[in-house]
């Protein structure tokens, strides 16, 4: 069975892989079930495919491994397309939870897969910046300013757009 990673090397490919019926289930049901996970059906001959597929992929990658693709060959897996329905390609399916949540049909414009990949990162993990965050505000209801400080910049080194971690590195700057 194939699992993420095994299919190519490189950092990145372990959030891209090449899906089968036979792998689908491990692959986007029990993935996704920690990590969101976007299906992208497409096929050699299908002209969109040729764009959107790289587009998807470079979004998944720039998502910082908050999402997952599974990339599935309709003209290979025939069988898993008619049960999902699959009427035309490209068709892009997002799974959270074990269950498909959102997806799109046809080519879309770079902005709105950024915003459909964004969407779903949302979803996933964070890396534990939220317990962080959580304790770091502990930190602070306790009194110890420079070390919620610390964390809060910790944060926002990982997530320079964490709103929550900015807004308590400006609390912690006022208590001290």
């Amino acid at each position: 069975m194939l699992e993420f990673g095994e299919n190519k090397g490189g950092a990145d490919t372990d959030l891209v892989t090449n899906g089968t019926e036979a792998t689908f289930i491990a692959d986007v049901i029990d993935t996704s079930k920690e990590i969101p996970v976007i299906v992208d059906f497409w096929a050699p001959w299908c002209g969109p495919c040729k764009s959107l597929g790289p587009a998807l992929e470079a979004e998944v990658k720039a998502a910082g491994g908050k999402v997952r693709m599974v990339k599935i060959n309709v003209d290979e897996n025939q069988q898993l397309a008619a049960q999902m329905r699959v009427q035309s390609i490209p068709s892009v399916f997002a799974f959270h939870e074990g269950k498909p949540v959102d997806g799109f049909m046809g080519n879309q414009a770079p902005a709105q897969i950024k915003a459909f990949v964004a969407k779903l990162a949302e979803l996933g993990p964070d890396g534990g910046l939220s317990e962080a965050i959580e304790m770091a505000e502990q930190m602070l209801a306790d009194g110890a300013a420079v070390d919620a400080a610390q964390i809060f910049a910790a944060i926002l080194e990982e997530d320079g757009e964490n709103a929550a971690a900015y807004a308590g590195l400006v609390r912690a700057h006022l208590a001290l």
